[in-house]
């Protein structure tokens, strides 16, 4: 425990070290994400990471860390990560798949309502010492649709707030979902577009959602409709958007999230929808709550002390979950392999062949790989290390404790 490197990148909440240190982690903080090639230097000789949304972690970096054993997400998304490779090579990926769901849906009704008063270009305005007093599209949210696309966690409960302030929602999902409140299931996209006063986008960033709401879905909006976005920048096409706030067909826009980035808070951030009335521009701050990255911190930093103390990873991504408790006077064995036929057997005739005594297994697997946890005496799981590493089908096989 006491050499196992940790490296936590993007100014992840101090909580995380916090519990990671206690762990007898060492635990090494950056502020901001790195450059590929000095990202690939800082961890080579790292066992865990630690990264948020800024860090692209490609097949190149994964590939280029030996001793990696395992990545921390510290927010909800993963597809900054190549999943599929860091399951090759043995590298479970742990993210907080609920720890910012009441941040980002506070944040989507404060817009909602701004929206809805202009109260974004009125504060502009009166800093400006331009007073801008009038009834003029400013409306109350109370009696009006809106329109939910993507109905999971951050989805469901905009849904549960809207209905507090009186306004009646109805939500779109690939998927049939149970209805919260009074909320209603809408079949068809484009019937749900037709009817919103606003809609607000929930969806995860898949070949699927890509450019999802183009000129065809603004113009099957209602004239003076809202639009939020705080799911994904690639789901929107924002030239099309910028054209029909432009042309008046939708009266507002709320984005916090982009197609292209500031890596971080020192480099510039331009985009087209820069000057356009009642347009609200956040920072990707959606889960930017201290609550948030506290809950954060914790959920991701205790999955991480969890897989380094008894190697289980449950609640990974992508990887088998297998989570086996502590057998007393017992060593943990840890074990990827490739998934295919035979295997098994052969580690189990290895332990055969060394007289172990194997105390407590376990075993899970997906179409790649299987996980195999082992409990047996200390002398015994480190010959049986060296011999099932040398396996052709063995990917990682360490020793816990």
């Amino acid at each position: 425990m006491q050499k196992t490197r940790v490296v936590l990148l993007e100014n992840i909440h101090p909580i995380a070290e916090d519990i990671l240190r206690k762990e007898g982690l060492e635990v090494e903080t950056v502020n901001g994400s790195l450059p590929e090639e000095q990202l690939i230097e800082k961890i080579k000789s790292c066992n865990i990471l630690g990264i948020r949304s800024k860090t692209n972690l490609t097949s190149k970096i994964i590939s280029s860390a030996p001793n990696l054993w395992a990545i921390g997400a510290f927010c909800i998304g993963t597809n900054q990560i190549d999943l599929g490779v860091a399951n090759a090579r043995g590298v479970p990926v742990f993210n907080a798949p609920y720890s910012n769901t009441r941040s980002v849906a506070e944040l989507i009704i404060a817009e909602l309502i701004a929206l809805s008063r202009r109260l974004g270009d009125r504060n502009s305005l009166a800093h400006l010492k331009q007073w801008d007093k009038s009834v003029k599209g400013s409306r109350e949210v109370r009696g009006k649709i809106l329109g939910i696309i993507g109905y999971g966690h951050i989805g469901s409960q905009v849904s549960v707030l809207a209905e507090a302030f009186g306004i009646t929602v109805l939500f779109f999902d690939i998927a049939r979902k149970l209805p919260l409140g009074n909320s209603k299931q809408i079949e068809r996209l484009d019937d749900l577009l037709k009817v919103s006063d606003f809609v607000t986008l929930h969806v995860p960033e898949t070949p699927q959602t890509k450019n999802m709401i183009t000129s065809r879905e603004f113009k099957m909006m209602k004239k003076g409709a809202y639009f939020l976005n705080a799911s994904r920048g690639t789901v929107v096409n924002i030239p099309d958007l910028v054209s029909h706030l432009k042309s008046g067909h939708i009266a507002g826009a709320a984005v916090d999230v982009f197609p292209e980035e500031p890596i971080n808070n020192d480099d510039a951030f331009v985009s087209e929808l820069q000057g356009i009335p009642n347009v609200l521009l956040t920072p990707h701050i959606g889960g930017s709550t201290e609550e948030a990255q506290e809950n954060i911190g914790r959920e991701v930093s205790d999955s991480i002390a969890t897989f380094v103390k008894r190697g289980s990873t449950a609640g990974s991504v992508n990887f088998p979950h297998v989570d086996m408790a502590a057998t007393e006077g017992a060593h943990r064995l840890l074990n990827v392999h490739q998934n295919t036929p035979g295997v098994l057997r052969d580690i189990n005739k290895i332990v055969s062949d060394l007289g172990a005594n194997i105390r407590a297994q376990s075993l899970a697997t997906d179409p790649n790989i299987g996980y195999l946890l082992m409990d047996m005496e200390r002398s015994d799981a480190e010959l049986a290390v060296s011999s099932i590493s040398q396996l052709k089908t063995n990917i990682r096989t360490r020793i816990i404790y």
